[in-house]
């Protein structure tokens, strides 16, 4: 198990490294200058902000003081704000996204895996038609047309919850149904598949055979080992969640880390767009290590080893 955890640690950093290399040189590959667009700005000044990011050193000497930075958990000061760092947008944004990405996982895993039960249980019968064409609906449908719809008949015809802003607990209920909408539906559907490959098991019905009740085999032997694809995908899925929606939280102007890239992407602010590219994919790598360990809590015939994994 500690020599698993190992491994998988290390291949963490090295993943970890290389989203930062790969990004690095991208942003730095694309032609033009953070500060080129100020066609005002005096050549003198033009020149010392050059020096003082180090944009006139080669992109090798950029990259090593980059990554020394990131050694100490520092992500840089952004290039157009004076006196807002990258670790300031993350630490204001990130807790925002993080209660609306929450609020949304919650309602995605809970209704999901609801609808994915209640159709493969009643399979080829209205309800598992009506999970399903919900479903297609909350797939097909984008997040944005969704918010926009919410907001025209739920907030400004009916006015049952505010428009948008980010004040009360009222302001998150439509950005976190916006944002869970095709999550749940994706998990409904996996959940209905694997329900029904479940339920097809022989295992399924030596339980029924030994008079457990149809409840119990259920929730004790179907629920659980169907679970595993939806465990599977629950990483990345809650990585988008958490680092924010960038239309959504424009669109309901919530100030998360969604806010933060769009601005760094239309500033060009290089720290602004690694530093939370780099966080996202921490994050992403941490939830998948976690997510492999939770597979010997729901099926205990996978077992971590640290050979052969």
């Amino acid at each position: 198990m500690l020599n698993y955890i190992f491994k998988r640690l290390v291949w963490a950093v090295v993943t970890l490294w290389v989203v930062i290399t790969i990004t690095f040189l991208l942003m730095h590959s694309i032609p033009g200058n953070p500060f080129a667009k100020e066609g005002t700005m005096p050549e003198a000044v033009y020149n010392n902000l050059q020096q003082y990011y180090h944009l006139d050193e080669p992109l090798a000497v950029q990259y090593v003081i980059y990554l020394k930075q990131l050694a100490q958990f520092d992500f840089g000061p952004s290039l157009k704000s004076k006196t807002i760092t990258v670790n300031d947008y993350i630490v204001n944004g990130f807790p925002v996204s993080l209660h609306l990405g929450i609020q949304a996982l919650i309602i995605a895993v809970c209704f999901g895996l609801i609808f994915g039960v209640i159709a493969s249980l009643n399979r080829n019968r209205w309800p598992d038609y009506l999970a399903m064409v919900l479903s297609i609906i909350g797939i097909s449908v984008p997040s944005f047309i969704l918010a926009t719809f919410l907001i025209n008949y739920v907030a400004v015809e009916w006015r049952l919850l505010p428009v948008a802003t980010w004040e009360s607990w009222s302001h998150t209920i439509l950005p976190s149904i916006s944002l869970a909408m095709m999550p749940m539906a994706y998990i409904a559907r996996l959940m209905r598949s694997s329900m029904l490959e479940v339920l097809g098991q022989d295992y399924m019905y030596t339980a029924k055979a030994k008079g457990l009740s149809r409840h119990m085999v259920i929730l004790q032997h179907a629920f659980r080992n169907a679970l595993l694809p939806v465990v599977t995908v629950l990483g990345i899925i809650t990585t988008n969640l958490v680092t924010g929606s960038f239309i959504i939280e424009k669109i309901f102007g919530i100030p998360g880390m969604g806010e933060m890239f769009v601005i760094g992407i239309f500033n060009r602010d290089y720290p602004v767009i690694l530093g939370s590219t780099i966080f996202y994919a921490a994050i992403l790598i941490f939830l998948v290590f976690l997510v492999d360990i939770a597979y010997t809590f729901i099926d205990p015939r996978i077992k971590i080893t640290g050979e052969g994994e």
